[in-house]
């Protein structure tokens, strides 16, 4: 069953033991402020080294790179929409972002990631509407494939976390 593969955790993504964290980057993958900022600052310089060798991310893709000196084994750099209503496409993005990230971590053979909030800070994206993009996006990738065995929905605002398990127990 989807459900039992997916747990919500409040917490500091950077800190978790699992195969690879997903971050939600700008194009350019530069790092930047937030939660983004943060990762690269926890791996190390040799992350924005690598992140340099890719290039562009366009929004809703996702790219793979090592993580260096986190705790994961790998980085998933997924660029999510910045919110602007809702008539852009922005809940299709969202979505994809979810799909890219998963299908990477699976054909990486990768056991366990762990997702942020993606979109929901400075891109504005509304965090219900988010939550229940990032929540139906996973069980419906998780119905269909056997990997990842463990998805971590990691949440660094107690606000969020609440969100999420109000949403996975609507949904169980």
């Amino acid at each position: 069953m989807p459900h039992n593969r997916i747990e919500v955790v409040q917490g500091d993504i950077t800190k978790l033991s699992v195969d690879a964290v997903v971050t939600a980057a700008n194009e350019a993958l530069s790092g930047g402020g937030g939660v983004d900022g943060a990762i690269h600052r926890a791996a190390g310089p040799a992350l924005y080294e690598e992140c340099r060798t890719i290039g562009i991310c366009p929004e809703g893709e996702a790219r793979l790179t090592n993580g260096y000196l986190l705790p994961a084994r790998y980085v998933i750099h997924t660029v999510g929409p910045v919110w602007d209503g809702g008539g852009y496409r922005e809940a299709e993005t969202l979505s994809s972002c979810y799909r890219r990230s998963l299908e990477l971590a699976a054909d990486t053979e990768i056991q366990s990631i762990a997702f942020l909030c993606v979109a929901t800070g400075v891109y504005l994206f509304p965090r219900p509407l988010a939550c229940e993009i990032a929540v139906t996006s996973t069980l419906a990738w998780l119905e269909a494939n056997k990997l990842p065995q463990r998805v971590v929905f990691c949440c660094f605002e107690g606000e969020d976390y609440q969100l999420y398990m109000d949403y996975l127990d609507m949904v169980r």
